[in-house]
């Protein structure tokens, strides 16, 4: 449990898709100039992150890494597919996008015309592959967890695009210098939250059993000062002494 809560919030805050790895720049910059399209997007990404990281993990699992067809049979477990994999994940994020556009274009046509040539474009958004990469390289060892990072990791990339359409309405009314309007100051914002995003990765930092202080140290210190003092002390009786009978 905890494991899916770290990696929950890592996803959308540490690695965010746009503020970490600058994934899906094109879309974050182009579509994020009022909030109602950023959300429609945003929407759209997470539904597709959501679906594609874990279809893209069981191909991974069950088709393309090292032995994965051993299930077929034991002549096929020296099998390597790996070099299928960039066909297979962007195959499959290609029918999920077209499902996203034929219902987007149906339920909400408002949406589907503000979207224009950005909602089929989803297809080839580097966020979306970029998340079943993530996913590979990174060894998400079961599906549940890869759902979770496909599903977190849209939620990051929608908190990017929705703040950053908020943040765009507003400053229409603000005096921008004339050098930074548009991109200009769009950057310098982003660059900001980016910093913001990445503060939350105090929030992951815990103690570690392995690294927690043995008392046993402390305590041999301890005996072995209990025993220089008692050495001290007898030496100093002693000297005492001495001094008593010179003295006489």
């Amino acid at each position: 449990m905890i494991e899916h809560i770290e990696l929950f919030f890592k996803s959308i805050f540490i690695d965010n898709m746009v503020f970490a790895v600058f994934l899906g720049m094109c879309s974050y910059l182009a579509v994020s100039k009022k909030v109602a399209t950023a959300v429609g997007l945003g929407a759209a990404v997470i539904f597709v992150l959501a679906i594609t990281v874990p279809l893209n993990w069981l191909l991974d699992q069950y088709l393309l890494q090292p032995g994965a067809l051993k299930w077929l049979g034991p002549e096929f477990a020296d099998y390597d597919l790996g070099f299928l994999s960039f066909i297979m994940f962007i195959a499959t994020i290609a029918t999920m996008v077209q499902l996203v556009e034929i219902v987007v274009e149906k339920f909400s046509p408002s949406l589907y015309n503000s979207l224009g040539i950005f909602l089929p474009l989803i297809a080839v958004n580097c966020a979306i592959l970029g998340g079943s990469l993530f996913m590979q390289s990174r060894e998400i060892e079961t599906l549940g967890l890869a759902l979770n990072y496909g599903f977190s990791s849209g939620i990051g990339w929608f908190l990017a695009i929705l703040a950053i359409a908020a943040i765009r309405e507003k400053i229409r009314y603000s005096n921008v210098p004339a050098p930074l309007r548009g991109l200009g100051i769009t950057f310098i914002i982003t660059g900001l939250m980016g910093i913001g995003f990445l503060s939350f990765g105090g929030m992951l930092t815990g103690g570690d059993e392995e690294g927690e202080p043995s008392t046993e140290p402390t305590v041999q210190v301890e005996q072995v000062k209990t025993e220089d003092l008692s050495e001290f002390n007898s030496t100093q009786h002693e000297n005492v002494a001495e001094n008593t009978k010179t003295v006489d």
